[in-house]
């Protein structure tokens, strides 16, 4: 019987609360009002539901832990050691494209250290979860990162406008969650990318871990300009070979 933390469990039911939210609006696109962010930066209605819905879910029982999230920035609370981390909508593009490839991603971080994550998809009812030491999860089920060692035979994930010079098999899926998810649970074998925010890696970095991958070093003090590099143990060093130094 798989245990979880009471932290872990507090993460689970706000996701699943905030994803009824977003399964809604999902399905009435049209209908959502939208504001520019940025030229390629959207928030919409729903990422500011959702982001209330799960701040104040997990503040129901973690009244002194802070908050560190997309749309509300930071919230110091009598723990500022102990820190949530939140994405509402990670793949914002996608979801107002009715594209069905987006998440909702948590991550708790204690002093420098993640210590559990959640990437959840609503639309496609897939939770991925880890903790420190326990395991990483699909739906309940152990996932691993793949096996592979021949960086030929591998798939890629990456994000951003630029293409990269490099001779891997490379996607872009609109959703640095999920892929670093992907690549936890194997279906993916690696995901590179730069200038993301905290809040779009910090469960995967736990998933990643958790699955026995591996990551860069992350500064968890910064809060943007993040790079990541994640894959299986295997072929990492020929991932950031074959990346002209990227």
């Amino acid at each position: 019987m798989l245990s979880l933390s009471p932290d872990l469990n507090l993460m689970i039911k706000a996701c699943e609360k905030a994803s009824k939210v977003l399964i809604r609006d999902f399905g009435e696109i049209e209908k959502l009002q939208v504001s520019v962010k940025g030229q390629f930066d959207f928030v919409t209605n729903s990422d500011l539901k959702a982001e209330k819905i799960i701040i104040n879910e997990l503040s129901k029982s973690k009244k002194k832990y802070s908050f560190i999230s997309e749309e509300s920035g930071i919230m110091i609370n009598e723990n500022n050691n102990t820190s949530w981390i939140i994405d509402p909508i990670d793949g914002t593009t996608n979801f107002l494209n009715g594209i069905p490839h987006f998440a909702i991603s948590i991550a708790l971080k204690v002093d420098d250290e993640i210590v559990s994550g959640i990437t959840y998809d609503p639309i496609k009812d897939e939770m991925f979860f880890a903790e420190k030491n326990n395991g990483a999860y699909l739906n309940n089920k152990r996932i691993r990162v793949s096996k592979k060692n021949n960086i030929l035979n591998c798939l890629f994930a990456t994000g951003g406008k630029k293409e990269i010079e490099s001779n891997l098999n490379i996607r872009k899926f609109g959703s640095a969650a999920l892929d670093l998810a992907y690549v936890a649970s194997g279906r993916l074998d690696g995901y590179f990318q730069k200038n993301l925010h905290l809040w779009d890696i910090a469960a995967g970095l736990i998933l990643i871990k958790e699955s026995g991958g591996r990551v860069n070093k992350i500064n968890l003090e910064k809060k943007d300009n993040i790079k990541i590099l994640a894959s299986n143990n295997s072929i990492h060093e020929k991932m950031v070979d074959n990346l002209n130094n990227f």
